[in-house]
């Protein structure tokens, strides 16, 4: 057996700094101060933490690791990304409380809707967005988990920035107003088998969630919609630590009209990871059927560095009216992983995808793709 080292123990053994550590410390913080590029952010300053603990010191071997992730990213384009995302399991995993707080300054770009749009046809949308997603969930059995929650989302400063000229824009069309107000109620059904949800090894995540929107609630309009998610990580072969794992991510309109920025897209998932391979909103439509494989495999004995190699293909109806022949947009592509913390298995993710039409791009992540 390999002795495990991590980023902490190489500036420590280079340093000659020593200092207790071990897997009994109670909370496990992993950060990570950067300059980093994706195709979404362009060149990007980043200060990022995750922290993985218990919350019941006194805790049994198989009960879920909390974790908790806060950063702050300026970009090249002007962008501010301010999220607060935290899993937190109760004492015997009781109750789960699930909070996903962010504020966006967030120029991007958008292609138009449906699964034909042309890469060639992208332009910028400009808002601020604060998104607050708040739920509990309480175990019925030991891995299965129900529960409520509820998600308010506010769009401000909405505008196209130097759209097509003469050409009236699938936002527009669809409908473009300065402000959009999202606000209903989540029903969430959840099944976690998983120990480790920042690097799973192995077990099933499956998570359900049904999200009307009510104008007595202060939504613009009513509307619903509903997110099938299924994940499976098996040992490849079964006698290595390496992991095969695969991702199904489901996201549907199944009544009203949502507003064109909460429309299923490329890469909006709560943690920005559907479409590697992709730019952010390189596809829109009603729905998103999406299905991502990836290996996970060691190339030091000690796990200081990893790799992946990964598929993932997405397929969205043609236009925003059509149900029939969806397109399907495949991506491939491979990556490195970087041990920043062996206790909590937090890692350094960094890939890159090749998709079609010219698409392209790097991904960065602290923690699991998925």
């Amino acid at each position: 057996m390999h002795k495990q080292v991590d980023v902490i123990d190489i500036y420590r053994s280079v340093t000659k700094k020593q200092s207790a550590r071990s897997d009994t410390n109670e909370v496990h913080i992993s950060g990570l101060p950067a300059a980093g590029y994706s195709t979404a952010t362009g060149f990007a300053v980043v200060l990022s933490a995750q922290a993985a603990f218990y919350v019941d010191k006194h805790h049994a071997a198989d009960d879920k690791v909390s974790n908790a992730i806060v950063s702050l990213t300026y970009s090249q384009y002007s962008q501010i990304i301010f999220p607060i995302q935290t899993s937190i399991w109760t004492k015997n995993d009781k109750y789960n409380i699930i909070t996903d707080w962010r504020y966006l300054k967030y120029p991007s770009t958008t292609f138009g809707l449906g699964g034909n749009s042309n890469i060639n046809n992208g332009y910028t949308i400009n808002f601020n967005y604060a998104k607050i997603h708040q739920s509990i969930l309480k175990s019925f059995t030991r891995d299965l988990f129900g529960g409520i929650g509820y998600y308010y989302d506010y769009f401000w400063n909405v505008r196209q920035v130097n759209p097509p000229a003469g050409v009236v824009t699938s936002f527009q069309r669809y409908g473009l107003t300065n402000t959009v107000t999202a606000s209903g109620i989540a029903f969430r059904l959840l099944y976690d088998s998983r120990i480790n949800q920042i690097n799973p090894t192995h077990g099933w995540y499956s998570n359900i969630v049904y999200r009307p929107n009510f104008t007595f609630m202060g939504s613009d309009n009513n509307w619903q919609s509903l997110l099938i998610e299924l994940r499976k990580y098996v040992h490849f072969p079964g006698s290595s630590k390496n992991v095969l794992a695969f991702w199904s991510y489901n996201w549907l309109t199944v009544g009203g009209k949502p507003p064109y920025l909460l429309l299923p897209s490329t890469g909006w998932d709560d943690f920005y990871n559907t479409g590697r391979g992709y730019v952010q909103g390189r596809y829109r439509g009603k729905n998103m059927l999406y299905l991502e494989s990836e290996y996970r495999f060691g190339i030091t004995n000690n796990g200081l560095i990893g790799g992946v190699v990964f598929a993932n293909a997405e397929s969205f109806p043609k236009s925003i009216s059509q149900e029939l022949n969806p397109t399907i947009a495949p991506a491939m592509g491979a990556g490195l992983r970087l041990k920043l913390n062996k206790y909590s298995k937090t890692n350094l993710c960094i890939d890159y995808g090749i998709g079609i039409q010219g698409s392209h791009g790097v991904a960065v992540n602290l923690g699991e793709v998925f």
